[in-house]
């Protein structure tokens, strides 16, 4: 008997899976598909997934490498799950190896074996517990990692104390040697914190009849749409339905756009369910992402929650897939392996026959498309949870109001009412910096990266000049490189500047600025959301890191300064995306009792997009969107597909392209626009030159047909060996 073929999906940029013999030592039909497997690949070594085992094979005998080893006893996913792989292979058209890369823990892409080691925590002994408060009080980085360690009896991993403390680990080792920590060895799932007698909060009729509905589904794929007004208690719609899943003895699923967010959802989860959660992103380290990725799939964690690579976590009994914020661009990958974790879970949830829950309170375009279809069912929840009222919103016309650093008068007046009043202040200003130029009143020149077709920022407190898209960072120069001129101003508002002007309007009050920048040091953040729920931050600076997700009660006036810089953008969502930031960062506003105040700065005010959320709300908009979507036969109304490509050569990705265009041309496939090449909307970019080609089809099958035969010939393309290219479907940027 002829041995048998495996066709393993190799870590490599190649459209194709690779052929091997069986690893000598063990029979072919001990091995099965899902299992890793140790492989010689050129002159390396390395972990591929087994994909499918076959009878035959085109390479010829003598050419046929032979696998080194197993790595696994049993597949590591279950047949539907290696199918949602295979799928999204195919709808992507991506390397097979790099799809399962993506969907594997680092340690075992590593080769690791796939058991999880216990993770090793550190709590205070007793005697650290019988140290007073404070001590040691001449070792206060000390002292205060021990009074830390004290409030959390089951301890606190290495990564936990990296995220609260820059430097730890001297101040620990000094503690342990003075015998007031101890460590010890556990799970890497907290133990269940539920406290079952605690209050929840009374449901409305429509969140009610959301958890209803869900229930009554019973069992089998269906897609819902918690289409719920910023406020109105989605989360705690999310939870009643899990309840139920877990009381059947299943498992959920829970994606979230970005790790900001994960912290309080996590708190709210296990408050309120007596279970271990796992817990997946990028912030963990790799021990600790192996041990919650192990704990989901044999089932001990009956709650996922995670960000958009979660969405590929073997699970032993899913339930429910629920995807929160299911609007957000950091849904969709931008590098790499370019899927949208929102539409790979609808697809998860399909093939494993269970219920999806998309929850927003400004719903994509496209899902809207799809409820109105009846592909979804919409479940709307049209009120604030409790007694909180939606905000009024207003605008103000800057033409007729000179501005201050960025700041209106009105909206600074505004402000010194509601803080008089007790209330907390959110200025939204989604621009990063000082100012977003450098500019010389001599000669005119501006502080130019030389990477990329970008300004660089000018960062006052660092004095420093950076750039935002390649991280080039140089020193803020002392004249005009052009003409020597001293003159040299910023121009333009970043929140630095937001920041330094509030301060000197409000010098006795407390604020704080979140953004990327004064968040960088691991667990700032936290330090920072501590202030304004502590009370001590009455005004808040921040950018879209703001806008999403967060609980601030005390916040009754929200001012959203440099509104008009999304509403004449060339991208057809940018509109969209624009009405969703303003919603999502209003929607801070009047979250409790008070009533919120939300002002926005422009000077367009007659402006559709903003005259439409004054007067109306976000789905009288989104639906105006989408006829002009239905009219213009952009996206959902058609389907695209955007291949880009990169050089250091200034023609290559364009010659490229063009080569792969009359390749595409060639295929004579009616119902699919293949448009010509064009060079990036940012051209330069990190030293490299871009450019790009769109193919668009009324109809998806009709695109995904051509690019099933174009993207394997893109490969052998010579002009393709000059550049590096990549094939985005459902592109979520055009550039």
């Amino acid at each position: 008997m002829p041995e048998p073929v495996f066709r393993i999906a190799v870590p490599s940029p190649l459209r194709r899976l690779f052929d091997y013999l069986p690893p000598g030592a063990v029979a072919g039909g001990t091995i099965t598909p899902g299992q890793r497997v140790r492989v010689p690949f050129g002159k390396r070594q390395v972990v591929g997934v087994l994909v499918e085992v076959v009878d035959h094979t085109d390479i010829p005998a003598e050419r046929l490498k032979r696998a080194t080893e197993c790595l696994d006893r049993e597949p590591l996913w279950s047949e539907t799950e290696r199918r949602l792989l295979d799928w999204a292979v195919d709808y992507y058209h991506h390397p097979p190896g790099e799809v399962y890369q993506t969907a594997l823990p680092v340690l075992l892409r590593q080769g690791r074996v796939a058991r999880a080691a216990g993770i090793q925590r550190y709590r205070a002994s007793e005697a650290g517990l019988a140290q007073a408060k404070g001590e040691p009080r001449r070792a206060p980085r000390q002292a205060v990692l021990l009074d830390r360690l004290r409030s959390e009896p089951e301890g606190l991993t290495a990564g936990a104390l990296a995220t609260e403390f820059v430097t730890w680990r001297p101040a620990l080792a000094r503690l342990q040697e003075r015998g007031w920590v101890e460590s010890l060895e556990g799970s890497c799932l907290p133990a269940p914190q539920a406290d079952p007698e605690g209050e929840r909060p009374l449901l409305n009729p429509p969140q009610e009849a959301a958890i209803a509905a869900v229930a009554d589904h019973g069992v089998g794929f269906g897609a819902f749409l918690v289409d719920g007004v910023t406020g109105s208690g989605k989360t705690e719609v999310y939870l009643g339905m899990i309840e139920r899943v877990l009381a059947a003895g299943r498992q959920a699923l829970v994606l979230v756009p970005e790790i900001g967010l994960t912290p309080q959802l996590i708190e709210r989860f296990r408050r309120r369910f007596p279970v271990p959660i796992a817990v997946l992103h990028s912030g963990l380290s790799d021990g600790e992402r192996l041990c919650a990725w192990l704990a989901a799939r044999d089932g001990s964690a009956p709650v996922v929650i995670g960000t958009r690579s979660a969405v590929f976590t073997p699970m032993a009994d899913l339930g429910i897939i629920v995807v929160d914020e299911e609007h957000d661009p950091s849904f969709k990958q931008q590098d790499g392996f370019r899927y949208s974790g929102r539409d790979v879970a609808v697809m998860r949830a399909r093939l494993s026959d269970v219920p999806v829950v998309l929850g927003s309170a400004t719903p994509s375009v496209e899902t809207l498309h799809n409820a109105q279809l009846g592909r979804y069912r919409p479940l709307v929840l049209p009120e604030r949870a409790g007694t909180a009222l939606h905000p009024d919103l207003h605008l103000i016309d800057i033409r007729h109001n000179p501005l201050t650093d960025g700041l209106s008068e009105p909206l600074l007046k505004a402000a010194e009412r509601h803080i008089a009043a007790g209330g907390q202040v959110l200025i939204f200003l989604n621009r990063r910096g000082y100012s977003p130029t450098l500019f010389c009143r001599g000669c005119r020149w501006q502080s130019s990266c030389e990477r990329c077709d970008a300004r660089m920022v000018y960062y006052a407190g660092a004095r420093r000049l950076r750039c935002h898209h390649c991280g080039a960072d140089r020193r803020l120069p002392t004249e005009c490189p052009e003409c020597a001129s001293a003159d040299l101003a910023p121009v333009g508002q970043g929140t630095e500047r937001v920041e330094e002007s509030l301060r000197g309007r409000f010098p006795e009050v407390g604020l704080v600025r979140i953004d990327r920048d004064s968040t960088r040091r691991k667990g700032a953040m936290g330090d920072l959301l501590d202030e304004v729920r502590g009370g001590r931050a009455r005004i808040l600076v921040g950018t879209q890191m703001l806008a999403k997700g967060h609980h601030f009660p005390e916040v009754t006036l929200v001012g959203i300064v440099g509104a008009d810089q999304g509403l004449f953008s060339a991208d057809f969502r940018a509109a969209e995306r624009m009405a969703q930031l303003i919603i999502q960062v209003a929607g801070r506003a009047g979250r409790a009792e008070r009533l919120g105040e939300v002002l926005i700065q422009t000077e367009f005010p007659e402006h559709p997009l903003l005259s439409g959320l004054v007067e109306h709300d976000y789905g009288h908009l989104a639906r105006g969107l989408l006829d002009e979507r239905r009219e213009t036969g952009w996206p959902p109304f058609s389907h695209l597909a955007l291949l880009r490509a990169e050089a250091v050569d200034r023609d290559a990705p364009l010659a490229f392209l063009e080569e792969a265009r009359r390749l595409a041309v060639g295929y004579g496939l009616p119902g699919v626009e293949i448009w010509d090449p064009v060079p990036a909307p940012m051209e330069k970019r990190a030293g490299r030159v871009r450019a790009q080609l769109l193919l668009q089809s009324d109809q998806r099958s009709t695109l995904h047909r051509l690019l099933a035969g174009w993207t394997p010939q893109l490969e052998g393309l010579k002009t393709g060996r000059r550049v590096r290219w990549s094939l985005d479907v459902d592109p979520g940027e055009m550039f």
